[in-house]
């Protein structure tokens, strides 16, 4: 119910309450004077019979035949005196006529036999013993009113003794009665009665009224607090604040509050915004799967790549209990639940995962003071960790072999300087040598030469490279290599198809050196068909921020004996290799913040990923639309 419903029925209640009050003080009052009015015309009308029945006695009775010492000769007198006296019955008369709330009028013998009365068919019949009206004068409020509105209608009486003089005396001889009938009461009542009530009516419907009017009133700046804190929580908090709040009273104390506290919350809801939004993006970017868990074991924090460990949506694990999210029916699953049920931590135990994988997992309850307040399971996978490690280790060869042949590059390029000086000088002083001296310092002359382009080689792979930085777009990069190695594809043998995305892949790339990388992972994978075979570029959008370029071959695959080897320095399976390019190919991907890596089966052939980050990542990942080309 509406507090403004409550104020005003409050407020009807109360002023109902006040005019039932009044109006109960003010109908008791007039009960009583309607009744003691009442009593009052009965009385007086009671002794004008009385009177009257007096004056039509006092004829003494001595004068007459009548003894007075024989009471039915005294009665006889009496009732004729009295039915003869025109006075006494006019009187009788003329209260019935005249008087509205009279029923009855009648003078009672002793035997109660009436001698006069306003029915004349009353006269000699004995009158029935009738409530004296007296008492109803005397009662309280609510019993009047209860003896008034009686059914069946019920006469009340005035009774008063009639005495006539024998012998000097005085004697009593029967009773004047006045009957007063409760309907006259009410009939002399009801007007009053309508009134009052009209008048209590019209009272609780003006309250009514007022109540609704100043309770609208009193509530308006409510509503506008209402209206202010909606605004509030729809974020509209640079609204001005409404003219109706701007108050110096107790509404305008709670308003300048309550704009302190959205004031408040305004500058709080900006930063869990912030915080949330780094938090999505660190959580987005994770390559280990977080889930966080409350007290009571309902996951709060779900970072994306759970989904590939779990096969489950995020929306669809945040706020369910760990028993929801995993199964025992799973070697992940029991050791979680286990892990939960007896509330010890696991330290990064590999386990067989949903899908087949292994999954490195631990878990930490967090707990304060002896309290415990969560726990944070992570989840890993084992083959990306191993390869991880294997590119570390990749690195670091390719770091501890760069420190080495940059020392032995350096070291050796001073002599070949100076045998290159020697043998000029040979020439010169051999002016003429014979075919069999020509020949042999020639092939010195070329192998020294040769030997001059390793170590530059060498020289140039430790030196440290500028890159020079555009923005270009990956498909037309990929577009070109394609171009530059179709002639040497086709005489191997080898079908070159690409399958490029529709939408643009813009990267910020040294142009020479990716192209140089990437077309040597191409030249490889041409070579290692000699029978001939499919060699296909795919280029596409990888997790919404990236872009990959694959390069598949239907060759034999690489041995998995050779597998950890092909990135290092010098490592090679042909006859004429140098052992440079992939190690090349791996050091420009790592300056360009991308990543390599492959998959092959022996028999197969093999898929080389190239991954590097977009320039303009966008908030949402678009359908990757692959046409081929052949």
């Amino acid at each position: 119910m509406r507090l403004k419903t409550k104020l005003v029925i409050a407020i009807t209640l109360m002023v109902g309450a006040i005019v039932l009050t009044l109006s109960t003080i003010y109908i008791a009052q007039l009960v009583h004077q309607v009744v003691n009015d009442a009593v009052n015309d009965a009385d007086m009308s009671a002794n004008e019979i009385l009177h009257l029945s007096r004056l039509a006695l006092e004829t003494d009775i001595n004068s007459t035949r009548v003894d007075p010492t024989n009471a039915e000769q005294v009665n006889q007198w009496v009732e004729e005196s009295l039915q003869s006296d025109p006075g006494v019955n006019g009187e009788i008369e003329s209260l019935i006529g005249f008087n509205p709330i009279i029923s009855d009028a009648s003078v009672v013998g002793p035997d109660g036999r009436a001698i006069l009365h306003s029915n004349p068919e009353m006269v000699g019949k004995l009158v029935p013993t009738r409530p004296d009206f007296h008492k109803l004068a005397n009662a309280r409020f609510w019993r009047q009113l209860q003896l008034i509105y009686e059914r069946p209608l019920q006469p009340y009486v005035v009774e008063i003794a009639l005495k006539i003089q024998l012998d000097r005396d005085y004697r009593p001889f029967g009773s004047v009665q006045v009957a007063v009938l409760n309907e006259f009461l009410r009939s002399a009542l009801q007007p009053h009665l309508r009134r009052a009530l009209g008048f209590s009516a019209i009272a609780i419907l003006v309250s009514l009224v007022l109540a609704a009017a100043l309770s609208s009133r009193a509530l308006r700046p409510l509503e506008a607090i209402s209206r202010r804190l909606d605004q509030m929580t729809a974020g509209e908090m640079t609204a001005p604040i409404p003219q109706e709040l701007i108050r110096r009273d107790e509404y305008g104390n709670v308003s300048s509050k309550i704009e302190r506290i959205g004031r408040q919350m305004r500058t709080v809801n900006e930063v869990f915004s912030a915080l949330q939004e780094n938090v999505d993006q660190i959580m987005a970017n994770l390559q280990d799967g977080l889930m966080l868990f409350t007290q009571d074991g309902r996951a709060v924090l779900v970072s994306a790549s759970i989904e590939t460990f779990l096969g489950k949506p995020r929306s669809e694990m945040l706020g369910s209990h760990a028993e929801e999210i995993f199964s025992r029916h799973t070697q992940l699953g029991r050791a979680v639940l286990n892990a939960f049920g007896a509330h010890e931590p696991m330290d990064m135990v590999e386990i067989s995962g949903d899908h087949g994988s292994n999954v490195q997992v631990s878990l930490d309850f967090i707990e304060e003071g002896g309290q415990r307040l969560g726990a944070l399971l992570t989840m890993r996978d084992s083959e990306s960790m191993r390869k991880i490690e294997d590119e570390i280790e990749v690195s670091r060869r390719l770091a501890n072999v760069g420190k080495l042949t940059s020392g032995v590059a350096h070291e050796v390029k001073n002599p070949i300087n100076s045998i290159v000086v020697h043998l000029e000088i040979l020439r010169n002083k051999l002016k003429d040598p014979d075919a069999d001296t020509q020949r042999h310092m020639d092939v010195i002359s070329s192998e020294i030469q040769r030997l001059d382009r390793v170590v530059q080689t060498l020289v140039d792979f430790t030196r440290p490279v500028e890159l020079s930085l555009s923005e270009v777009d990956l498909r037309d990069v990929a577009g070109q290599v394609a171009f530059v190695a179709r002639p040497d594809c086709e005489r191997h043998g080898v079908q070159l198809v690409t399958e490029i995305a529709d939408e643009p892949l813009p990267a910020k790339v040294d142009s020479d050196l990716f192209k140089q990388a990437l077309l040597n992972i191409v030249i490889n994978g041409a070579q290692a068909m000699a029978d001939g075979g499919t060699l296909t570029i795919r280029v596409h959008r990888q997790n919404g921020d990236d872009a990959q370029i694959e390069v598949q071959d239907t060759g034999q695959g690489i041995p998995p004996a050779i597998r950890d080897k092909i990135f290092n320095l010098y490592f090679t399976t042909k006859k004429s290799g140098s052992g440079i390019g992939l190690a090349m190919t791996y050091r420009i991907m790592q300056l360009h913040n991308g990543s390599i890596h492959f998959d092959t089966r022996v028999g197969e052939g093999t898929i080389f990923y190239l991954t590097l980050p977009l320039a303009r990542a966008e908030q949402r990942q678009q359908p990757n639309n692959l046409v081929a080309h052949s």
